[in-house]
C-alpha cells in the first residue's frame, strides 16, 4: 500500500499522488486512510497538491474489489461513514489543498476533488458519480452537501440521475474547476505554480477563509 499513495514534500509544497495507474488509480480503503493521514498532518508544508499517476485518471472511484466482502446494508453505511470521515479530514486540512485532475475523476475520486479547496483540470478530465448505473449505492449527506455548495442542487441531481460524466469545459462552466489546461504536463506545471502562489500568502487568512466557508455551508454558528 505504501507505494499506492506517494507523498513528497518539495519547497514547502506537499504532493500526494494516487499511484495505481494500471487500475486508473481506483482507490482501496487503505489508500483512503493514507490520504486522511497526510491531510491530518501534512508536515512542514504550506500547500498540498493531490493528483493521480499518469494521464488516464485522477481516481476512478473506489476499487470494486473492496466491496466483495460486503454482506448487507450495514457494510454500505459503514463505507459511506468512512468516506465522510476521510473527506472531512481532507476538507479541514490546515493548509490549502489543490486537486490537479487529469482523466477520470469519478465516484470517490470526485468526492476527494470536491473536498479540496481548489480544483484545476486537464482537457481530458471527466467528472461524475455514475453510481445509479454501477453500484446502485447512495452518496452520503456530507458528500451531497459539499457538491451542492460547489455546483448547485440542480446540477448534482442531473449528474446522479443521468449518471453522465461532465467533460472539463462543462466542469469549468459549472464551477467545479477553475482552470482547464491542455494536457497532464501543463496541468502539473500549473498545479505547482498555483501551490507556490497560495503558499506565499498569509496562512491565517487562508485557514480562516476555509473555516468560514465550511461553517457557512453547514450553517454553523460563528463561535461554535
Amino acid at each position: 500500500m505504501a507505494d499506492e499513495v506517494l507523498y513528497e514534500a518539495r519547497d514547502a509544497i506537499g504532493y500526494v499522488t494516487f499511484n495505481r495507474p494500471q487500475a486508473r488509480n481506483a482507490l482501496t480503503f487503505a489508500m483512503y486512510e493514507r490520504l486522511a493521514e497526510v491531510a491530518a498532518e501534512p508536515g512542514d508544508v504550506r500547500a498540498l497538491v493531490v493528483s493521480g499517476a499518469g494521464d488516464r485518471a485522477f481516481a476512478a472511484g473506489t476499487d470494486i474489489g473492496q466491496f466483495r466482502t460486503f454482506g448487507g446494508a450495514e457494510d454500505a453505511i459503514a463505507y459511506e461513514a468512512r468516506l465522510d470521515r476521510v473527506l472531512s479530514t481532507l476538507e479541514r486540512c490546515r493548509v490549502p489543498t489543490i486537486a490537479a485532475i487529469a482523466g477520470a475523476c469519478t465516484g470517490g475520486g470526485a468526492g476527494i476533488a470536491a473536498a479540496c479547496d481548489l480544483r484545476i483540470a486537464a482537457a481530458n478530465a471527466r467528472f461524475g458519480f455514475p453510481i445509479a448505473r454501477t453500484l446502485g449505492n447512495c452518496l452520503s449527506m456530507g458528500n451531497i452537501a459539499r457538491l451542492a455548495a460547489l455546483i448547485g442542487a440542480g446540477r448534482v441531481t442531473e449528474m446522479i440521475f443521468t449518471a453522465r460524466l461532465l467533460d472539463a469545459e462543462e466542469a469549468r462552466s459549472a464551477g467545479l474547476v477553475s482552470e482547464v489546461l491542455p494536457d497532464a504536463r501543463a496541468l502539473a506545471r500549473r498545479a505547482a505554480e498555483l501551490a507556490n502562489l497560495v503558499a506565499s500568502h498569509a496562512p491565517l487568512t487562508l485557514r480562516a477563509t476555509k473555516e468560514a466557508l465550511r461553517r457557512l455551508r453547514d450553517s454553523l454558528p460563528p463561535d461554535e
